[in-house]
Parts: structure tokens; C-alpha cells; sequence
């Protein structure tokens, strides 16, 4: 499991607002607040800096999950790219383009398989309709008569009428949040039908989407500090809800459940999770020592672990491979267990297991190549490198790989290709000029025409103030 972080900025933005800065903060506050609502936009997420999660296991259950709904969407499944946040908060969100993103607090609360395959044909939902390119021409729309009576506030203000002024400032803002709030209460509703359509087709039942969306239905009364980030984004009202219930009891997939095998799958992501993001107290208080469930294992291997107690963490993760001795994701954890640990030998035969049971799976080929690296020789770096190339194959878009893939040739004294990867690390990061200067450098070093010469040209050539989405 490996981490990166995201800046995450909505299409919108507002340009060209200059607030006088003689206001006081009161006005001040009146005018920006609808103008920033409107600058966000419908996207679930304002602009913030967030924490991404990189797990094969949880990224293979969502894709899973997702698959039949993609296609029963019309959604090519090729296209959409699925990103787990690092946060505890329930909230699911589509970005630019075909991005879905799901917090791990929302993969952890959910109760059933079927309440989180809902969401993700929700979420389907908003995609197939084209809803945030729609929603940010809808603002846009709507932002132009509340620029009008924001410059009339201003205007009766600097003519000395401050009542008058006010007034009319909070009038506007009034009635944009009400446009916007509708528009988005229209939105999630349309979602939540082709949602359940999807899952019509795809012979699924609609009941978890119901039940998880009812469990927010008194949410609406709370301050925003105390809603889920899911009940912000995605306003839930009683008649929206009513009109969820009438479609989804109407199919005749309503009563089918989730397959008990499905229900280990999600248990076991969630006690990784769990592992990985609590404290190790609280994963013990979760599942105690009395708990011999395959989940409770595979989480207090991780809280073990976490805890440096090395012995304790194989002995509870040997329970989960003597239980599932074909289960790739045991092998690649013993295999990242053993690394962190320091025993790059043992840790280099476990990977071995996991990448022969899932060939080709980049996070699997990773974790191989960065332990072969271990050995810090000139021939570890040979074996290493196609690995890694592996794992850039599937998944160009991963950024360590590349650095991993610096460091082998540089081993191998191929300043050339060295230098080619370590462009392509800052390119992936989003870091424009680190990643132009090492390609300029690497196109110095590598044979001209040649396949790497021309990644390296493409990214030395690339504008300095390319746009990262």
C-alpha cells in the first residue's frame, strides 16, 4: 500500500472578482461566500489538497464491483479511473472527465457489499449523464445575474445608502446558494434513478443504495460541520429518497443478496484498512484476540506490524495464507511485512508468490522490483527493471515506479535512461520544470531518434505552464 497526494481544483473558478478593501469583513464575507459556491461548482470536493492511497486488493474489489454497472452504463470501464482517498469521512465524488473517487472512511462504514456497489452507480450515474459538465455551465449561468446585484450592493454602499446596500448583497447571495442547492437536488436525484437503472440491467439489487442513502436522511437538519462530506455534496431530500424507494423495491433484483463470498471480500478490505489507518489500540479494540475471523488475522497483521513486532504479525498473517494459501494479496503483504523489516531475502521470495498467482498486476510487480532493488547490486538491478517496467506498463500514471526505475540505472551507470525516468517521476507528479530540466538532460545522454530520446523530447518540449487535471 503506497500513498501520494493530489491537488484537486474544480474546472470553475472565479476571474475577475475584486472585493474593495475597504469593506468591512461582514460584506466582505456576503459577497464571497455564494461567488466561491459558484466557483466550486457541483463538484463534490472544493479545492483542496488530498491524500491518495495506491492498494491493489481495495482498487481490484471497486473495480469488480463497477464493472457490470460500466457496462451496463454504456461507460467504456477502460476509461474511468478509480483513485481511493485518504480519508476517514464518507464521501464518493467524479472529477474531470471519467474520475471516481471513494474515501476509505466510506469503503470502511459501509455495512454491506450492496451499499457500496449503490454508491458507485450513483456516482455511474453522474458520469453517464455528463452532470459536472453540465452542472458548471448551469453555474455559470447562474453566476452572471448574482455578478449584477453584487456590483448594485457595492454601488448603493458608495453612494452612502449601507442598508439599502446590504440588503440587496444578501438578497443576491440569498438566491444564488437557492439556485444552486436546487440545481444539485435535481442532479442527485436524476443520479440516483440511472443509477438504480444500471443496476436494474445489470440483475443487481438497488436496496444498498437505499439503505445507506436513508441512513443520512436526518443529516440535513445538522450544521455543515457535522454532515458527512457525503450529505454536503449529495443534498438528500424526502422526496428524493421516496422516489428512490418506489424505483428500487419495483425491481425484481430487490431482494437478491450479496454472495457470502462478496461479503469476506469487502470484510477482509476493510480490516487491511483498518490496519493501515487506525492506531493499532484501536484495530485491537476492533478485532480482539478472541476474534479468529480471516479478517481479524489480516488486520492484526498489519497492526503488528505497525508496531514493529514482527514475529506477531507472521504468525497472524500465516492464519490468513493457511486459510487462502492462493491469495496473491497475503503473499504481497508478507512480502511488504518482510521488506519494511529489513529481511529483503524473504521478502523478495513472498513477492515472487504473489506476482506468479497474479501475473502482470503493477502494484504486485512493484512490490517485487523495489525488493530485488534490496540487494543493492548491479545484477539486483538488472532483474529489478523489468518489474518495474511491469508496473509502468499497466499503470503509467503511478509515479514511484519511475523513481525505482532512476535508481536501477543509475546503478547500472545508464545516466541516459536515469535521467529519462527521473523526468518522467516529476512529469507524473505534476512537477513541470523538474520534470523538462532531467528530459533536457536526458536527451543529451540518449540516442537521438531513438523511442526514449523522443519520451524525453515530448516531455522537455511541453509547455512550462502545462495544466495539470
Amino acid at each position: 500500500m503506497t500513498n501520494q497526494t493530489l491537488l484537486y481544483v474544480s474546472g470553475l473558478r472565479v476571474s475577475g472578482l475584486r472585493v474593495p478593501g475597504k469593506l468591512t469583513s461582514a460584506i466582505r464575507a456576503v459577497i464571497l461566500m455564494p461567488a466561491l459556491l459558484l466557483a466550486v461548482g457541483l463538484a463534490a470536493t472544493p479545492a483542496r489538497a488530498f491524500s491518495l492511497i495506491n492498494d491493489s486488493e481495495t482498487e481490484g474489489l471497486l473495480r469488480d464491483y463497477s464493472m457490470p454497472i460500466w457496462h451496463a452504463s454504456g461507460i467504456d470501464p477502460n476509461a474511468v479511473g478509480v483513485y481511493l482517498v485518504n480519508d476517514n469521512t464518507i464521501n464518493a465524488f467524479v472529477s474531470n472527465g471519467q474520475r471516481l473517487f471513494i474515501n476509505t472512511g466510506l469503503i470502511t462504514e459501509v455495512e454491506t457489499p450492496s451499499e457500496l456497489i449503490g454508491v458507485i452507480a450513483h456516482e455511474t450515474g453522474h458520469m453517464a449523464g455528463g452532470h459536472l459538465t453540465r452542472s458548471n455551465e448551469a453555474i455559470s449561468g447562474m453566476a452572471m445575474p448574482y455578478y449584477a446585484s453584487m456590483l448594485l450592493g457595492i454601488g448603493a454602499i458608495a453612494a452612502g445608502s449601507p442598508d439599502a446596500g446590504m440588503a440587496i448583497l444578501a438578497g443576491g447571495a440569498q438566491l444564488a446558494q437557492r439556485g444552486i442547492l436546487s440545481y444539485s437536488r435535481e442532479q442527485e436525484a436524476r443520479a440516483d434513478q440511472a443509477g438504480a437503472t444500471f443496476l436494474e440491467r445489470a440483475g443487481l439489487s438497488g436496496k444498498g443504495m437505499m439503505d445507506l442513502f436513508e441512513s443520512f436522511r436526518d443529516q440535513e437538519a445538522l450544521s455543515d460541520t457535522q454532515q458527512d462530506p457525503f450529505v454536503r455534496s449529495h443534498p438528500i431530500s424526502e422526496d428524493r429518497l421516496s422516489a428512490l424507494e418506489d424505483r428500487v423495491t419495483s425491481s425484481r433484483f430487490y431482494d437478491k443478496l450479496d454472495s457470502p463470498e462478496s461479503i469476506e471480500r469487502l470484510k477482509l478490505v476493510q480490516a487491511k484498512l483498518h490496519g493501515f489507518m487506525d492506531d493499532p489500540q484501536l484495530t485491537f479494540n476492533r478485532y480482539p484476540e478472541s476474534d479468529k475471523s480471516l479478517y481479524a488475522h489480516y488486520a492484526r497483521t498489519v497492526a503488528y506490524h505497525k508496531m514493529g513486532k514482527l514475529d506477531a504479525s507472521l504468525a497472524e498473517l500465516q492464519m490468513c495464507i493457511d486459510k487462502q494459501p492462493r491469495n496473491p494479496y497475503f503473499w504481497e503483504l508478507k512480502g511488504q511485512v518482510l521488506f519494511e523489516s529489513g529481511m529483503i531475502e524473504p521478502s523478495i521470495e513472498a513477492y515472487r508468490k504473489s506476482v506468479s498467482l497474479k501475473p502482470g498486476d503493477s502494484f504486485l510487480e512493484l512490490g517485487l522490483g523495489q525488493s530485488i532493488l534490496g540487494r543493492d547490486s548491479v545484477p539486483a538491478a538488472q532483474e529489478a527493471i523489468p518489474h518495474l517496467q511491469s508496473a509502468i506498463k499497466t499503470r503509467p500514471d503511478l509515479a514511484f515506479p519511475y523513481y525505482q526505475l532512476s535508481v536501477a540505472y543509475g546503478r547500472l551507470n545508464q545516466i541516459g535512461m536515469a535521467e529519462l525516468a527521473t523526468a518522467q517521476y516529476f512529469d507524473v507528479t505534476g512537477r513541470v520544470e523538474e520534470a523538462r530540466m532531467h528530459a533536457i538532460r536526458a536527451s543529451q545522454l540518449l540516442k537521438n531518434g531513438s523511442p526514449d530520446w523522443l519520451r524525453a523530447q515530448d516531455i522537455a518540449t511541453q509547455p512550462a505552464d502545462k495544466e495539470r487535471g
